[in-house]
């Protein structure tokens, strides 16, 4: 009995010393936190950021003296803050990554000149991107843009500007003429109705990309763009051109296919440096054939060609032809 007793006695005060150790825990876990309890939050939010910054800096390439923030085909919905200690970096990188926005901290990166955030998930553009002065290239096609802020009017020394393939886009503040640096926009694969009154204020911009929006037809002053040399219009909505397209005399590559042109102005035939130009895939009035069928055989260049530089001259005297005929 004593034995049995002895047991007993041991599994109860091992039952005792376990509740007893569950109620101190209960305890420490409602007791209020010490005072020191923020300061090791603290201290383990340092050491985090550490670790975060060390994995970004092992994104940094020196290419040509310039320093490189690079990043591709890596989960960044957002970008740490702990990225502000690498503000000396040049050029962002930044592909396919699924980022949605853009730091309000960017404009602490003052010594960048380029910044590449394409194929990202970007759905808005912070109004703190007017404080980058040096920037350069602001390249985000193939994001979720719906409107540009007009703070981006201050980037006077913009050059670059690619806002392809950005689903809901269809204008640009005013603000924008004030780039009077910027050369290159692209502008394709939006929705457009109409070329924006700011980038026929862009006088010294020569390339143009506008294709694959929906633009119904172009503004009668577009020859103000006098500086413009190459100028993409196709698939969209037009259906005539402007007689001053022809003032554009710098113009030398002109793209207008897949459109809903019936005519083309004669005026065009003075265009003196004009080296490409296809009319391909309109509903033009006239039929003129420029090649036999053998020669369409022949290959891409010639088939080309059909609704190129010498179909559009031909194009014109044909009219001219039959007005004098008419008439």
């Amino acid at each position: 009995m004593s034995g049995f007793a002895v047991r007993r006695g041991s599994v109860g005060s091992i039952k005792a010393l376990w509740e007893g150790r569950i109620l101190k825990n209960q305890e420490e876990i409602q007791r209020p936190k010490p005072k020191d309890q923020d300061g090791l939050n603290r201290l383990s939010d340092v050491w985090e950021n550490r670790i975060v910054l060390a994995k970004l800096k092992e994104k940094l390439v020196n290419e040509d003296g310039r320093l490189i923030f690079r990043l591709e085909k890596e989960e960044w919905k957002t970008l740490p803050q702990a990225l502000v200690h690498l503000t000396q970096v040049q050029e962002w990188q930044i592909h396919r990554t699924g980022l949605q926005s853009i730091p309000n901290f960017i404009c602490r990166f003052e010594h960048v000149v380029v910044l590449d955030l394409s194929r990202n998930a970007i759905n808005v553009i912070p109004r703190e991107i007017g404080e980058m002065r040096r920037l350069r290239e602001l390249l985000l096609s193939y994001n979720q843009l719906k409107d540009i802020p007009e703070e981006l009017g201050r980037c006077e020394n913009l050059e670059r500007l690619e806002l392809a393939m950005n689903g809901n886009l269809s204008d640009l503040p005013s603000e924008l003429s004030q780039l009077k640096k910027l050369c290159y926009l692209d502008l394709s694969m939006n929705r457009f109705l109409s070329l924006p009154e700011c980038v026929v204020g862009l006088a010294g911009l020569q390339w143009l990309d506008m294709g694959g929006n929906h633009l119904q037809g172009l503004p009668a002053d577009i020859h103000r763009m006098g500086n413009l040399h190459t100028l993409w219009l196709q698939r969209n909505e037009l259906k005539e051109l402007p007689e001053n397209l022809s003032l554009l005399q710098s113009l030398e590559t002109l793209v207008l296919s897949n459109n809903r042109l019936r005519d083309i102005p004669a005026q065009m035939e003075g265009m003196a440096n004009l080296r490409f130009v296809n009319f391909r895939d309109n509903p033009l009035t006239l039929d003129v054939v420029l090649f036999n069928k053998t020669q369409q055989e022949e290959g891409e260049d010639e088939d080309r060609e059909m609704f190129g530089l010498d179909f559009m001259h031909m194009y014109i005297q044909e009219a001219r032809r039959r007005d004098m005929m008419s008439t």
